[in-house]
């Protein structure tokens, strides 16, 4: 008998499933379709966006900061990580500044950004709340700030363990109170690239191919770390202080990157808007997966070894290519775009490596390279896209960026001087830049 009562039980849940069923599916069935929300209540969930968002890439600049003092040797950690949070506070000002009002007129002359310079309101801008705007002006401006910082944390580890750090910091002040919002303007502010049909969601090349322009200027006029090249030619291995740093770096990147690209969407006040922003948040994580399986995948067949570093990249590099357009593609085409960003890192890598081109953390394969793949490959699933504009924007940016900031840095070489002595590089840039060290008591390997 009591074997029984678990059939019996089944059989009644059974018979009653039916009416259960109907009685859910009715209200159901007769529910009205979803009404628009109020025009306030849109604004709160357009803000929340850009602030959630923000938060989310400003996390980003701990991955950088974690990424770079994994990847660089001990004896140079303190100063990468200064250089980090220095950049990020230079970046917070110099946009406050300068950045905002000169990104976002998109047709800016001269006279009319000296004038918005020196009014109070171009100072302020979290003063207000404008309804018609969609969203408050100090969520934007938060959010924007935190796309600019991040094209300064790309050159910070290309450049790593030569570099001094106050040149370093001078040309942070010029790219994010001029170069970077100049270029941005041009899309972001509906300036003529905008116009154009240009399509770059969240910044493919606006921010991550215009960060490794900037790196490979300054790279090309620094040159190599001492020791990184041998006489006969030979690449120097320079292994990282930390994989672990490196590794928590990559998932703190991979985290921020939602807010990056989710809050790119720049509205949630609809169920579309959700959804999409949704859709983006699955499409960045699949090409950022299939970018680390692919280079890890890669290594093995091509090295008989899984490098660790390149399979960060490569998950880095993924992220960087679904960029430019994380909302129309279809999850085998996001895992396409991200697993192509991973071939791009095995390959570009030691591309760098034979040209004698330092680069400490590998931005530039990532930012650069990846980015410019993901910018152009945008028109295969975007129908509103053209491949022309892509690569019009691209060369575009690219050439502004690039020839802009070796204006720069052979300007500050010129004057003051870039790159530490051999001594300093030996010793390491914690004791001659800063007189201190990040683990005082490891006996450090020269």
């Amino acid at each position: 008998m009591i074997k029984t009562l678990p059939l019996i039980a089944t059989l009644g849940v059974l018979a009653a499933f039916p009416a259960a069923a109907q009685e859910v599916a009715a209200p159901l069935e007769a529910a009205p379709a979803a009404e628009a929300v109020s025009a306030d209540v849109a604004y709160i969930f357009d803000t929340l966006l850009f602030l959630i968002g923000g938060i989310l890439v400003f996390w980003m600049a701990a991955g950088f900061a974690m990424l770079e003092a994994g990847l660089v040797r001990s004896k140079n950690v303190a100063t990468q990580l200064t250089k980090n949070i220095a950049l990020f506070s230079i970046a917070g000002l110099m946009y406050w500044i300068v950045g905002y009002n000169l990104m976002y007129p998109g047709d800016w002359t001269i006279a009319g950004w000296i004038g918005e310079l020196f009014s109070m309101a171009s100072l302020d801008p979290v003063a207000g709340a404008d309804l018609e705007g969609g969203f408050s002006i100090g969520s934007d401006f938060f959010f924007q700030l935190m796309f600019c910082a991040t094209t300064a944390s790309i050159v910070s580890g290309t450049l790593a363990e030569r570099v001094k750090l106050w040149p370093f910091l001078i040309f942070t002040v010029v790219l994010t109170g001029l170069i970077y919002p100049i270029e941005a303007s041009w899309q972001w502010g509906e300036g003529w690239l905008y116009e154009m049909g240009f399509s770059d969601f969240a910044g493919s090349t606006l921010v991550h191919a215009a960060g490794g322009f900037a790196a490979l200027a300054g790279a090309i006029v620094l040159g190599a770390r001492h020791g990184k090249y041998r006489a006969d030619g030979r690449m120097q291995p320079m292994p990282g202080s930390n994989l672990a740093l490196a590794t928590l770096g990559t998932f703190i990147l991979w985290m921020g990157w939602f807010g990056f690209n989710g809050a790119s969407q720049l509205a949630m006040g609809t169920i579309d808007d959700v959804a999409d922003v949704s859709r983006i948040f699955v499409n960045t994580n699949m090409a950022a997966a299939a970018g680390a399986v692919t280079a890890m995948i890669l290594m093995q067949v091509m090295y008989g070894k899984v490098d660790l570093t390149m399979v960060l990249n490569g998950a880095l590099a993924g992220l960087v290519s679904i960029t430019a357009e994380p909302l129309t593609p279809s999850i085998p085409a996001a895992v396409l775009i991200g697993a192509v960003g991973g071939v791009i890192v095995v390959f570009a890598v030691p591309m760098l490596d034979r040209m004698k081109i330092d680069d400490v953390v590998g931005a530039i394969p990532v930012h650069l390279v990846a980015g410019i793949w993901g910018t152009l490959v945008v028109p295969v699933t975007n129908a509103d896209a053209s491949f022309v504009t892509q690569f019009v924007g691209v060369v575009a940016i690219g050439a502004f960026v690039f020839l802009a900031s070796l204006a720069v840095w052979l300007i500050l070489k010129a004057t003051m001087g870039i790159r530490a002595s051999e001594e300093a590089q030996i010793s390491g840039l914690d004791i001659s830049e800063m007189g201190m060290e990040a683990y005082p008591d490891f006996v450090q390997a020269k």
